[in-house]
């Protein structure tokens, strides 16, 4: 993991998640870059483990052990880390949990789908609520959205797939709201090696998507090969320094040294009639509709193979 020398000089930050895999490689990058941080977890033991490494380093770190998915304690969190670091200048959500193996909507109980829920669209607003209204008053913050590919729906499950899509849809409405207070808000979808993404469970649970045919053979070979954890450092410490001034409301992905931007919430148009035609005959609007949707399906099939 590169230096980034005094890039986060004096700011704050909060990490959620940030004891193991994506969240641990985040909280260190920003470290090294200058930021003082607050190390979360949900179990002691590998949160102590990441502060004294950043303090064995020379870096400012301190643990929080608990859910984000508890709303007072969140609120507890930001302002203990108000109180030890001055100001919470970053927040970083990267809370995360599986969804149970080969679950879907066939299956999927309603206690794991509100647990899913709320650790990683409830946990994320939770932080968010607590720490944007600091912001405001000092005019200044940047909060980075930990989202995945999961939201597309091509690698199963479904309240995984749902928080995710929220924390998007959350992300795009905070970076509108909190423009005119000068504070940006970004969701990044990382792709690494982490618990979640080996061992012979997850490797079963791609091949299945593979053979259901919802993954193709790029996709399922990037699932079953994914890079270290390290390379999303850099990108989130781009993200939330003055270098990333100006970019807000986007959904982006890291992934080794691959960077992509999501077009994001868009629509084209496929079809219209002049309302004083009256409402579109069914069997007319099918025939319409029908020939964009095979020529989109076309144009998509095409982007995927290049």
């Amino acid at each position: 993991m590169g230096q980034s020398g005094g890039l986060l000089e004096g700011r704050g930050a909060i990490v959620t998640g940030a004891s193991r895999g994506i969240g641990r490689a985040v909280v260190e990058a920003l470290s090294l870059a200058g930021a003082s941080v607050v190390v979360n977890g949900r179990h002691p033991e590998p949160v102590e483990e990441v502060v004294e490494l950043i303090q064995g380093r020379g870096g400012i770190a301190v643990g929080a052990v608990g859910s984000v998915a508890d709303f007072d304690w969140t609120r507890e969190l930001v302002e203990e880390t108000e109180g030890t670091l001055g100001s919470v200048d970053i927040l970083i959500n990267c809370a995360g949990i599986a969804e149970p193996a080969g679950s879907s909507i066939l299956d999927l109980s309603f206690e794991d789908w509100s647990e899913l829920i709320g650790v990683h669209l409830t946990g994320t607003f939770n932080t968010c609520r607590h720490v944007t209204p600091r912001m405001v008053e000092r005019g200044r913050g940047v909060i980075l959205n930990m989202s995945s590919h999961a939201y597309t729906g091509r690698y199963g499950g479904t309240g995984y797939a749902a928080g995710k899509g929220g924390v998007n849809s959350l992300t795009f409405a905070l970076a509108a709201e909190l423009e005119e207070y000068g504070i940006r808000v970004n969701a990044l979808c990382p792709g690494a090696k982490t618990r979640l993404s080996e061992g012979s469970a997850y490797e079963d649970h791609i091949a299945q998507l593979h053979a259901r045919g919802l993954l193709d053979e790029v996709a399922r070979e990037a699932s079953l090969h994914p890079p270290q954890a390290e390379h999303v450092g850099p990108m989130a410490v781009f993200l939330v320094s003055d270098l990333a001034a100006g970019i807000s409301g986007r959904l982006l992905t890291a992934r080794g040294g691959y960077v992509g931007l999501h077009a994001g919430p868009r629509e084209s148009l496929l079809a219209f009639r002049d309302e004083m035609q009256g409402p579109w005959p069914v069997e007319e609007l099918a025939s319409e509709l029908s020939e964009r949707f095979e020529k989109a399906a076309v144009a998509q099939t095409r982007g995927r193979e290049r």
